[in-house]
């Protein structure tokens, strides 16, 4: 969801205010954006690896 939410030029506060946590502690609440912020860089991270290991 965040990932579609970015594509659409939506900001990170934005973003945080449209999910929500489903498990743990904070269940029921939004993640700030700074956590929201580090899962998009985690996520293109990762990506940008498998794809040079993919070449």
């Amino acid at each position: 969801m965040a990932l579609h939410l970015r594509e659409q030029n939506f900001s990170l506060r934005d973003i945080a205010a449209s999910l929500v946590i489903t498990k743990g502690k904070k269940k029921g609440r939004h993640p700030s954006p700074a956590t929201v912020l580090r899962m998009l860089h985690d996520h293109d991270e990762a990506t940008a690896t498998a794809a040079a290991s993919t070449s």
